[in-house]
């Protein structure tokens, strides 16, 4: 029996990987430019805005790709994970920020895939290979270790604490509640409604985000759209389109790589050199990503020929 797969699943597997790809490399990057826009905007007024600039950018989308409405029967997780995820956590997160170093922020808010997996598995059925455990295990050692030693010598406030955990609970209940929705609707589908939704719940804070776009300078403004249109529109996409390909707890791992990223982003945008144990612990969530997403090869089935190789004849057949 061969067991290699065949080519449009290959192309399907590698398109997936991609998507991941640039989720990761987006989300990475919209950690430098919230600590930039951070400094002029509130937590509910930059959240506002990223969601409404996404919102335009992925409307003006569907609209040049005639994407309807989703169905009915989709409604459900899109409404959960546009509150949950595009509304909750973003502003969790953003004041989180606020109240804790970034070290501790990425070391609380990186129990999210983990709690992924767990819900994953309980609430959609995802199998749950040692081979991901054991890569979620490494990573989050590696994230242990970012976390701690990007961690400033200030203590760390309960409510900043507890505003990460919150995010991090929004996150994975997000994320698990999107899975089904994507057998149903489209990822742009998805992610432009959910955007939307999380623009809608946010909406309360738009005096918040008048008043403070008329005196923030424009580099924080642009940062803010910046955040809407790559880290919002274009990522989420990416990863609803990846969601769909695979399960959600692969998928939370694969965000594991994120914080050695974000080493690297700071490194080059904003000189940050780390230190020894920051890369040591970067690398672990690289390769802690690796292991997860690899798989075990299948064992041929007993008697079955392999398959020739190619440039060589094949054997007679029966």
């Amino acid at each position: 029996m061969n067991t290699t797969p065949s080519a449009p699943a290959r192309r399907a597997e590698l398109l997936a990987a991609g998507a991941a790809t640039v989720t990761v490399v987006l989300w990475a990057s919209a950690f430098v430019s919230i600590r930039s826009a951070g400094g002029a905007y509130s937590p509910g007024a930059l959240a506002l805005g990223r969601l409404l600039a996404g919102a335009l950018t992925l409307g003006v989308i569907c609209l040049l790709r005639r994407e309807g409405l989703p169905p009915r029967s989709a409604w459900r997780g899109i409404a959960i994970s546009g509150v949950l995820w595009f509304g909750f956590y973003m502003v969790a997160l953003n004041w989180g920020e606020q109240q804790v170093d970034a070290g501790t922020a990425a070391l609380v808010v990186n129990i999210g895939p983990i709690l992924i997996a767990l819900l994953g598995a309980r609430l959609l059925k995802d199998a749950m290979p040692p081979r991901l455990l054991a890569g979620m295990a490494v990573s989050f050692a590696g994230a242990v270790t970012v976390g701690l030693s990007m961690s400033g010598e200030g203590g760390s406030s309960v409510l900043g604490v507890a505003l990460c955990l919150l995010a991090a609970v929004g996150y994975a209940g997000g994320v698990v509640a999107q899975k089904p929705a994507l057998g149903r609707a489209s990822a742009l589908q998805v992610t432009t409604f959910g955007c939307l939704v999380g623009a809608v719940i946010c909406l309360p804070f738009a005096g918040q985000l008048v008043h403070e776009a008329a005196d923030a300078p424009a580099s924080a403004t642009l940062n803010m759209v910046y955040l809407g249109v790559f880290p919002t529109a274009l990522a989420f996409t990416t990863w609803a389109y990846a969601l769909a390909r695979t399960t959600a707890s692969r998928m939370g791992a694969t965000t594991y790589a994120v914080p050695a990223l974000v080493v690297l982003m700071s490194w080059l945008t904003l000189g940050e050199v780390p230190g020894l144990l920051t890369l040591a612990g970067g690398a672990l969530c690289l390769a802690g990503v690796a292991v997860s997403r690899s798989r075990t090869p299948k064992p041929a089935a007993p008697g079955a020929v392999p398959e020739p190789r190619a440039g060589k004849a094949a054997g007679p057949s029966a």
